[in-house]
């Protein structure tokens, strides 16, 4: 995760680098705090150390981001006051990012989204931002169940939550991932 989000960062960095070599323009990263997965978290604070704070904002989306959609969206919105900013990367992309890419862009239509791990409807998601990462969610339903049957497993245990579930991509692969195992016998 945490090479993934400094492969982000650095993209978002090229990107606006090329397309405004003559400014000083900066990069916005949302990440969740230490408590929801240090290595993004620290990702982005080595982007800060690496570029400097006039080049690289950081902020974090709420440990609770389910019950504070209103606070991921004023972030964003806060990384997208400063007219310097000419990328945002997300990662994760948590409930409310859809949201808040939506205002971004009643007020400012020249701010490019990098978005990784995307917890909201793919295909809803895929129309507001400019690139995407995440996992072939669907094809890891198949290929977990694959491996571990040819590794001798004889029973798969899908052991998650409500709230992944409520991940389309995740909720897709588990299905996935029983459909596969009742085919192959596990």
């Amino acid at each position: 995760m945490r090479r993934f989000t400094g492969i982000l960062a650095a993209l978002a960095l090229v990107l606006v680098l090329g397309a405004a070599a003559f400014a000083a323009p900066k990069i916005g990263i949302m990440t969740g705090t230490v408590s929801q997965g240090e290595e993004e978290y620290r990702a982005g604070e080595e982007m800060v150390a690496k570029y400097g704070a006039d080049r690289v904002i950081h902020v974090t989306y709420p440990d609770k981001f389910m019950d504070e959609q209103e606070t991921t969206i004023s972030q964003v919105m806060a990384m997208a006051s400063d007219p310097d900013v000419k990328a945002i990367v997300i990662c994760q992309a948590v409930p409310g990012t859809a949201a808040a890419i939506d205002k971004v862009k009643e007020v400012r239509d020249d701010i490019l989204f990098l978005l990784g791990t995307i917890h909201e409807e793919p295909y809803m998601i895929a129309g507001k931002a400019d690139i995407l990462f995440e996992i072939d969610q669907p094809t890891r339903g198949t290929s977990i169940v694959e491996k571990a049957k040819e590794m001798g497993a004889k029973t798969i245990v899908h052991y998650s939550f409500p709230r992944h579930m409520s991940m389309p991509l995740l909720a897709t692969r588990r299905d996935i991932m029983e459909e596969t195992a009742k085919k192959l016998g596990v």
